[in-house]
């Protein structure tokens, strides 16, 4: 919302917001911003809310206000009937006391103190994204009112947010087709929407750029090439033809962050495809894997950083960055840090991309695949350590004293199984691997990555950039056809797929835990502030249930010195002193709250804490 503006709508009777609302809502700010308006609250995507009802002193006291039912069912979503799964992933907008986000096959508008839906719309001919939904304030020449943006397969829809009717003024009829399946949240900046791309093998749409449209038109502004294209920067690291038509380098997050001074959109990207077997692409592959900034109203290039050179492990950069200054011995830095999937956190300056506290381009093991040439080497930060496991040997096989007598077994059965590990720490090759070969490549992190989606939050009050990192590790080895021309190569992994064993219904890592943390990092140093396993393991002895257990979701941080966390497949919302990160509140959900938290505060002026656990959205607040 533009400074100034102030959108009152009827909210099922007329009922205003009387929290006072901020101008801008930055990370740096001081104004309580009681809304919720973009998918990690700002712009910037710091997660942060400077709200401070909920307190360090009194979180412990936090509990359930209402809950919404995403499921589809005949009566529509939140009737109770389990219907249609809705398997979501989306974290709510909240704007002038209402919420907005994606069920299983709608769109709604929920009253945000009571959870009454204000109005529902039906998607027809698919499903919305369950990853979230947009709002724009309005405007434009004609003055449009405010609307609701979001993206079902490759259409990209608007909605009038009063009333949930479409806004037929964009596109055609209120859609516009946007080129390619975009499965995450479009980012709203002025007038202007941006949009990714998800594209798999197979996939319809052709190489995956992010586009730009008008959000009072839905008339398409620019794309950016992702693969770069000749007379492009980049394109002298595709070697002779392996640019042309090449899939991936896609930019598939779910949100996109905006430096608003500079006018520069950041977008992160995946790597190539096939990813495992490089034969047919040597060279460093941009713009796979880096990120690049460019002119939010003109899509034109500014700058890259490329954080993997020629990935073979999918570890692409998974979220946008977020964006915070730095102290560097009183001289501001406009800084912003982004996490790959590989287990490294890179702060750059925003202005030129260029590593704030340094980065080594140090030697890696080289492919022994026939025709695959990797990097020799991969960009390391100087200060920053992995945020998770980058590396295994034979040593760190779990025993029964770090777990259970018959965890411990199960996983020595694994590793006997699978034949000879190979690791030789960050970037591992996958190997080579015959008919009658056994063994394979134990890469860490698995293609699940380290840090995911969740993105990176920053607390403005303790220089805290907060990230999730889990620690999965997936055996698997490349082998081919020698006598195809060309010579083809596929990855193959093993069965079970992660370095995990089931006890009972559930996965447990092989490797000595933690098998997941949360990291604290001071921005202004780059070093390690605090680090704490997050998650349990609940078949485990109350003295090593403190394993850490896996997430791809991410934490928000607040003016009450609070982190609020989900994410981890035990099921929990956690509450986090983010100045220690000590747990000071939990709360058991219904399904894994896969998806990152946000709060707000209501028509009621009351803050409310909200995270949806795959079918269903559970709000909080103090009593």
């Amino acid at each position: 919302m533009k400074c100034g503006a102030r959108i009152i709508r009827p909210l099922a009777a007329t009922v205003a917001v009387v929290a006072v609302l901020g101008c801008g809502g930055g990370s740096e700010g001081g104004s309580a911003r009681a809304d919720w308006p973009m998918y990690r609250g700002d712009a910037a995507g710091s997660g942060y809310s400077p709200l401070a009802e909920i307190t360090t002193a009194n979180v412990g006291h936090l509990a359930p206000a209402w809950t919404y039912g995403l499921a589809s069912s005949p009566a529509g979503e939140g009737a109770g009937d389990p219907g249609r799964p809705a398997r979501s992933q989306a974290t709510p907008v909240a704007v002038d006391g209402v919420l907005y986000l994606p069920a299983a096959s709608a769109v709604v508008a929920l009253d945000a103190a009571t959870g009454e839906a204000l109005w529902r719309h039906t998607v027809a001919d698919g499903a919305p994204s369950r990853r979230g939904v947009s709002y724009w304030p309005g405007g434009g020449a004609d003055g449009a009112a405010p609307r609701i943006v979001f993206c079902a397969g490759a259409r990209l829809i608007a909605l009038d947010a009063a009333t949930g009717t479409p806004s037929t003024e964009f596109g055609d009829g209120g859609a516009v087709d946007i080129g390619a399946p975009y499965n995450s949240v479009p980012l709203v900046w002025e007038d202007i929407v941006v949009v990714g791309a998800n594209t798999p093998p197979g996939t319809a749409g052709g190489i995956g750029n992010a586009r730009a449209f008008s959000a009072v038109t839905g008339e398409k502004l620019w794309e950016f090439n992702s693969v770069a294209q000749p007379g492009e920067v980049g394109h002298e690291t595709w070697e002779g033809e392996s640019w042309r038509g090449r899939l991936g380098g896609n930019a598939w997050p779910f949100y996109f962050t905006v430096d608003e001074e500079r006018e520069l959109v950041f977008l992160p990207l995946a790597a190539p495809i096939p990813f495992a077997y490089g034969g047919d692409r040597h060279g460093a592959n941009l713009f796979a894997n880096a990120v690049v900034a460019v002119d939010i109203r003109t899509g034109d290039y500014r700058w890259h950083f490329q954080t993997i050179h020629h990935d073979i492990w999918d570890h692409d950069p998974p979220a946008p960055p977020v964006l915070f200054e730095v102290d560097r011995g009183g001289e501001t830095v406009d800084a912003l840090a982004v996490t790959t999937k590989s287990g490294y956190l890179f702060v750059l300056n925003r202005e030129n991309g260029e590593p704030v506290f340094g980065v080594e381009e140090r030697p890696m093991p080289a492919s022994e695949v026939p025709g695959e040439q990797t990097h020799p080497t991969q960009p390391i930060p100087s200060v920053t350590p992995a945020l998770g496991r980058v590396g295994y040997e034979a040593e760190d096989l779990v025993t029964a004293e770090d777990t259970t007598a018959e965890h411990a077994e199960a996983c020595a059965e694994l590793v006997e199984s699978a034949g000879p590990l190979h690791n030789a720490g960050p970037y591992t090759p996958w190997m080579h691997r015959g008919a009658e070969d056994r063994g394979a490549t134990l890469l860490f992190p698995g293609l699940a990555g380290g840090p995911n989606w969740g993105g990176v939050a920053f607390d403005p009050a303790t220089r805290r950039l907060l990230a999730l990192s889990q620690d999965i590790g997936t055996m698997g080895w490349v082998e081919g056809d020698t006598e195809a021309d060309p010579v083809t190569y596929v990855l193959r992994v093993a069965r079970p797929f992660s370095f995990a064993v089931r006890i009972g219904d559930v996965s447990w890592p092989c490797q000595k835990p933690p098998w997941g943390a949360l990291t604290a990092i001071d921005a202004d140093t780059g070093e390690v502030a605090w680090r704490r396993p997050l998650g349990v393991t609940e078949g485990l002895p109350a003295e090593k249930r403190e394993t850490g257990r896996p997430g791809r979701a991410s934490a928000i941080v607040t003016a009450g010195g609070l982190a609020f966390i989900a994410s981890t497949d035990d099921r929990r919302l956690r509450a986090l002193d983010v100045e220690t990160g000590e747990e000071l509140w939990s709360s058991e959900l219904p399904l894994q709250g896969n998806a990152n938290p946000m709060t707000y505060a209501a028509a009621d002026g009351r803050q409310y804490v909200a995270v949806t656990a795959t079918e269903e959205l559970l709000v909080f607040r103090l009593p």
